[in-house]
């Protein structure tokens, strides 16, 4: 009796383990199309070199962070990926979490696609998507890659994708250039920016020191919760830099929500890698 309970239960966790890979599996799949779809839409690259006369209409202290950058003289980026790091919770008193991802990007049109594990527990992780294709956002996040955790669509979602975008071009710095984008100079340390796409459009305030490092991005996001979204201030202080394809980016920073209550950070980051013209998979 008792070898016949420790067969069954081992034929169901084999079964268990076979049906996660499976899930796994085709998720991935559905990730890997929507990238390669991603990279299919965008537009040829256009390999014009950038100089001074392209940068002097922007406000000073964006010129400045373009020079620091090293963004002058190098050409125009289209494609983008990334891998990173870190760390993640979803509620102030939550522990930490470990999370890897791997992030793609067109500039023109403006896309990503992120492919993100958060490891929950030991032998138990959420695998997360998060996307902005075609002026919309979707957010998906399974349990094993079968269970579904977290599933968001919508203006809010949309608006939230299109700054995280925003956000994230100070890992290619030549779309600063791009049409989609409005300028205005506040004063000699931070300038805001405005980005309009596929219906939307939202701004921020990005902060640049004296030396021409980009420090902070702050803007009004939606954040959701239990009881709906709320529009709340929402900051990334950097706090590390790297070189990477010649140029000098963000390396390390955090994601911090403003709220009444008090600062949440809720994301910590490390740039592993970054390339340029590779419209390919990892």
């Amino acid at each position: 009796m008792a070898l016949k309970i420790i067969i069954v239960g081992a034929s169901l966790i084999a079964l268990f383990i076979v049906v996660v890979l499976i899930a796994a599996s085709a998720f991935r799949s559905d990730i890997e199309s929507e990238i390669v779809a991603m990279f299919e839409q965008g537009e040829l690259p256009d390999r014009t070199v950038i100089t001074e006369a392209d940068i002097e209409s922007l406000p000073e202290p964006i010129q400045r962070h373009l020079r620091y950058a090293q963004v002058v003289g190098k050409s125009r980026v289209q494609y983008i990926r990334l891998r990173q790091r870190g760390m993640f919770r979803t509620r102030p008193d939550q522990a930490w979490m470990p999370i890897e991802a791997d992030q793609y990007y067109t500039v023109d049109p403006p896309a990503f696609v992120w492919h993100a594990r958060m490891q929950m527990i030991p032998l138990v992780s959420v695998v997360i998507r998060d996307k902005y294709l075609e002026g919309e956002g979707e957010i998906l996040g399974k349990l094993l890659s079968i269970v579904t955790v977290a599933h968001g669509t919508g203006r809010e979602i949309n608006q939230g994708a299109l700054l995280r975008f925003l956000n994230e071009i100070m890992w290619f710095p030549t779309a600063y250039l791009s049409d989609y984008l409005t300028w205005e100079e506040i004063d000699s340390s931070s300038a805001r920016v405005r980005m309009s796409y596929g219906g939307i459009s939202a701004s921020a305030v990005l902060y640049i020191d004296k030396e021409g490092k980009l420090i902070d991005f702050v803007c009004d996001r939606y954040i959701m919760t239990d009881s709906g979204s709320n529009l709340e201030e929402w900051s990334t202080p950097i706090s590390g830099y790297g070189e990477f394809e010649g140029l000098r980016l963000p390396t390390e920073g955090e994601g911090v929500w403003r709220l009444k209550s008090g600062d949440f950070s809720y994301f910590r980051l490390k740039i592993e890698s970054i390339e340029y013209g590779r419209p390919e998979l990892f």
